[in-house]
């Protein structure tokens, strides 16, 4: 009973400084939350956390902040993510529906995430070594060009022209095009390749160079990881509500949010349907111990191939972030399931 009534009382303080941005009191909390003990013994049990290292107090006449042990024990153990409501499920589903390729749907995810959470949103693109191969298409423009069309689990798709050494009679075309999604198709990038190298060694020895011209075309294709490092960043307008805490998590904020390596490695390892949340001084920039990262996997078939998420000042309104970053994780991943 002692430790749920204490956890009661942190979780009452963490959600009032996340709602104030004020110091909070036991008086407050009393009138405030319906606690059940009188305001001495809300008093002890602040006392008690604060001893334990969940709250401080900034200033000696002030009341109580969380710290990162008491916002990761709030976290854990005592927020529930707030369901969505119809209107903001209606919201994201109207919003993404009308993207017209994978660009646009990225673009579209940051900023739906930036307006639902009010912080900084960071979508990163997929990465294309993580994706399977859904479709080949081989098209003859004339005797020796042919168009190649990859169509990647991403929603990723590339086109190559090639011109031939030599002439594709409409049977070696066709044998051509089955072999080729033979080798690639369910396949990840890495062994769709190996699987392409084999291609020519099965064919007449009198097309064989014109084929492997076709494989060497669509392997570098595969291989393009121009895009394995991208992100997309969006309302950072949302900083402008941190005034307070400028030095200490906004300014340092700034400075990585022109870095997209370090906006990688805060997003972390994706995992799918699974949102994680890293406070303070648990993430891996020391400069941004200040800030906090609400994050999750998303991809096709509940293969995680990129990340998505928000990063902002540990005082945050964690089991909404939570819940618009899972949402928003979810839709995309059925976006990439119903594609083509």
């Amino acid at each position: 009973m002692l430790e749920e009534r204490r956890l009661a009382v942190l979780r009452a303080i963490v959600e009032d400084y996340v709602a104030t941005e004020e110091p909070v009191g036991s008086k407050a909390l009393v009138e405030r939350h319906s606690l059940g003990v009188s305001p001495a013994t809300v008093r002890n049990d602040m006392a008690a956390l604060e001893e334990e290292g969940y709250i401080t107090q900034p200033h000696t006449s002030a009341g109580r902040v969380p710290t990162d042990a008491g916002y990761r024990l709030f976290v854990d153990r005592l927020s529930t993510v707030k369901p969505m409501s119809v209107a903001e499920k209606r919201a994201i589903s109207t919003f993404l529906d009308g993207a017209v390729d994978l660009d646009d749907m990225v673009q579209r995810s940051v900023r739906l995430l930036a307006q639902l959470t009010r912080q900084v949103a960071v979508v990163q693109y997929p990465t294309l070594s993580s994706s399977t191969v859904r479709h080949v298409e081989v098209v003859a423009l004339a005797p020796t060009r042919l168009l190649l069309v990859l169509i990647l689990s991403t929603g990723r798709v590339e086109q190559r022209l090639v011109e031939l050494p030599g002439e594709l009679a409409e049977q070696d075309l066709a044998d051509l095009r089955s072999r080729l999604l033979h080798a690639t198709v369910g396949e990840r990038i890495a062994d769709a390749v190996a699987g392409l190298s084999g291609v020519p060694d099965v064919v007449a020895p009198e097309v064989r160079s014109s084929v492997e011209t076709v494989v060497q075309v669509l392997a570098e294709a595969m291989s393009d990881h121009r895009s394995d490092e991208r992100v997309a960043v969006g309302g950072t307008a949302n900083l402008a509500r941190f005034g307070a805490s400028f030095d200490t998590a906004v300014r340092p904020m700034l400075e990585a949010l022109e870095e997209h390596v370090v906006l990688l490695k805060l997003l972390g390892e994706a995992s799918s349907d699974l949102v994680t949340v890293r406070i303070g001084h648990e993430g891996p920039v020391q400069e941004l111990s200040g800030t906090s990262v609400v994050a999750a996997g998303y991809g096709p078939q509940d293969q995680a191939i990129a990340s998505l998420g928000i990063v902002g000042p540990t005082r945050m309104d964690y089991p909404g972030t939570m819940a618009s970053v899972r949402a928003v994780a979810r839709y995309i991943s059925r976006l990439l399931d119903e594609q083509p």
